[in-house]
């Protein structure tokens, strides 16, 4: 079913203020979820309303978000989540690491305290789109074991870091440091699909391809000891540097146990102190450019840039709306009718 993108947003904005949300931070999350959602990235879109409004209503999540500014010296500051939505603590870290970076050329900011911030390149993409280098890291409940291990220690931990271009859509590299990240594992369980091999493996340490199986072993990490090295260094800075939980002690988003204690990272660079802007979203748009005119490999008919594949998806949905299935447009009328909103979704035509 396609929804009109600008609806779904107010829907999910809706949910949020009927459990409490204050209208402004509401429509920042929101704007967060749905950019998920036209991206392709549904696992981390309004599919998380849901364990939004079971948080919230457990006592495990508060609203309205009271997200603050704890600490603050030139280049850097730290902001407390105080447990409340990820994605408006997370806007509020970038957006002052953005504003570090027109002073000083570089800002970062770390946030401790929080909950699922969703899509990290939403973040990075929110300073690219104002000419500056976003970087962003977080971790999440222990899922992959260290290389060589069989028991879950890392979160999927991803990273994303965005570049500036000048024309269109920024680049956009946003990954987990796992193979897949864990939604997609999630996903398969509910749809009672099965899984690749490579992806995980069971509690005993055996490859599987069972989603199950998998939800109670360990995701495998990205290129092996790579993957694995990558998420421990950003456990310990979006993690252990900024406060916030690490390892084992991140609990999950999807399980009523408590606080998750999310911790992420948020680093803002401005180019034009080394060099002037249009020159280098020139000089990188060049580079795409030369990047794509390489000799391409076989069953491959283009070259994409990262992100370039969640662009076109999100034109798309833009223009002819967001593709939900019918699940999951069930699920938001039943929340939108639980708050009380008085609204319904429905498709386009």
């Amino acid at each position: 079913m396609k929804i009109d993108s600008l609806k779904l947003g107010k829907a999910a904005a809706a949910i949020l203020v009927g459990l409490g949300e204050d209208p402004q931070d509401a429509l920042k999350a929101a704007e967060c979820l749905v950019y998920a959602d036209m991206t392709g990235v549904s696992t981390h879109g309004t599919y998380l309303l849901k364990p939004i409004y079971e948080r919230a209503k457990a006592g495990m999540l508060r609203l309205p978000t009271e997200a603050k500014l704890i600490s603050d010296s030139k280049a850097t500051a730290t902001i407390d989540g105080n447990n409340g939505l990820g994605p408006v603590a997370a806007t509020m870290a970038m957006e002052t690491a953005m504003k570090k970076a027109g002073e000083f050329g570089m800002g970062m900011a770390l946030a401790k305290n929080t909950n699922n911030v969703g899509c990290l390149g939403y973040y990075t993409g929110l300073a690219a789109r104002a000419g500056m280098i976003g970087i962003m890291a977080c971790n999440a409940n222990a899922s992959m074991a260290p290389w060589g291990g069989a028991q879950a220690y890392f979160g999927t931990n991803p990273i994303s870091i965005s570049v500036p271009t000048k024309k269109g859509h920024p680049i956009v590299l946003d990954m987990a440091s796992s193979i897949v990240a864990r939604g997609k594992i999630r996903k398969a369980s509910r749809e009672k699909g099965k899984i690749p091999e490579g992806w995980a493996l069971d509690k005993e340490g055996r490859p599987t391809t069972d989603p199950d199986e998998a939800l109670e072993g360990t995701l495998l990490p990205i290129g092996g000891p790579k993957g694995s090295g990558l998420a421990m260094v950003v456990d310990l800075v979006a993690g252990m540097l900024s406060g916030a939980s690490y390892g084992p002690s991140v609990r999950s988003f999807h399980s009523l146990e408590g606080p998750t204690g999310v911790g992420a990272a948020f680093i803002a660079i401005d180019p034009a102190r080394f060099m002037g802007l249009d020159e280098y979203r020139g000089l990188v748009g060049a580079y795409i450019d030369d990047m794509k005119k390489t000799r391409k490999a076989t069953g491959h008919p283009s070259i994409l840039s990262p992100g370039e594949i969640e662009a076109m998806r999100w034109e798309n949905a833009r223009a002819a709306g967001v593709e939900l299935d019918d699940a999951a447009v069930s699920t938001l009328n039943e929340l939108l009718g639980k708050v009380g909103s008085g609204m319904v979704l429905g498709g386009l035509g």
